[in-house]
């Protein structure tokens, strides 16, 4: 069998997330379905995504794994993005396939994922052409209390007060990046790099954020919530259309293997245990 890394993008106003569901469109089905169709049957095998996006979120840097017939690869691997340029439907494409050492892993192997959140505060909205990934929102937004509220938020912390927990997870993730930035048209643009995410952990710190940033919170009170050890019920969880995952990365080649081992030794880590792995960066999935 041979490994191959898959870069794909995808406007996901029509699917229900990247992971397959009975009776439901979704990314991965989509997607697995057409590389049947190439590769036969039970074939392309072991699908693997670096961030799993929910309902409505869309992906231009989307990366992914699957394990293919090496001979049948070998073969289709220069033809490959063409072919399903043309069985694909229009919203998914996958931009590049390369083949990649069996250590690679694209969700255990990344060593960090950057989102793109778009929100256009005019009194016109959105264009009609952007509608579909970017968020009206109703009240004028400052700027600098933007930035004033990301900047608290940056840096390793326990996030449960803007996550879905999960039994025996934990919530800390380091931020690498956050910061606003306004579009010549008027557009609002957050960026958020992060080791991993939790479960609608970007869209909750949007939320907060566009909360102080219209006035109705200061800029202190999204880290204000970092203390907290529970989901924040008043914390808006901005609508998916407006998150785009844009980027994946990844460490050299003769990595891959030890970082995906380091990551899975930190999954599922308590908070509580936090401590004893202080040494080592948290590498959760998302």
């Amino acid at each position: 069998m041979a490994r191959v890394r898959l870069d794909v993008g995808y406007d996901g106003t029509d699917f229900s997330g990247w992971a397959a569901q009975p009776g439901r469109r979704t990314v991965a089905g989509v997607l697995l379905a057409e590389l049947e169709k190439v590769f036969g049957p039970g074939n392309p095998t072991g699908l693997t995504v670096a961030g799993r996006t929910d309902a409505g979120v869309h992906a231009t840097g989307q990366v992914c794994h699957v394990d293919l017939p090496d001979e049948r690869w070998q073969a289709l691997a220069p033809s490959l993005v063409r072919r399903l340029a043309g069985l694909l439907p229009g919203d998914v494409r996958v931009w590049s396939a390369r083949a990649v050492p069996p250590t690679f892993d694209a969700r255990f192997s990344a060593m960090w994922r950057r989102y793109e959140y778009r929100v256009v505060d005019t009194e016109s909205g959105p264009s009609p052409l952007r509608r579909h990934d970017t968020l009206f929102w109703l009240r004028p937004l400052d700027l600098d209390r933007l930035n004033a509220a990301a900047a608290g938020l940056c840096g390793e912390h326990d996030f449960a007060a803007f996550c879905k927990r999960k039994e025996h997870a934990t919530t800390i993730r380091h931020i690498t990046a956050m910061s606003w930035r306004r579009e010549p048209d008027g557009v609002l643009a957050a960026t958020v790099q992060a080791d991993a995410f939790c479960q609608a952990m970007v869209r909750s710190l949007v939320g907060a954020m566009l909360t102080a940033g219209d006035g109705r919170r200061e800029p202190d009170w999204p880290a204000s919530l970092l203390t907290r050890t529970e989901r924040v019920s008043d914390v808006l969880v901005a609508p998916p259309h407006g998150l785009n995952l844009i980027a994946v990365g990844y460490p050299d080649e003769a990595e891959f293997a030890a970082r995906a081992e380091q990551t899975r030794n930190l999954r599922g880590v308590p908070a509580g245990l936090r401590a004893a792995a202080a040494a080592q960066p948290t590498d959760q999935p998302s």
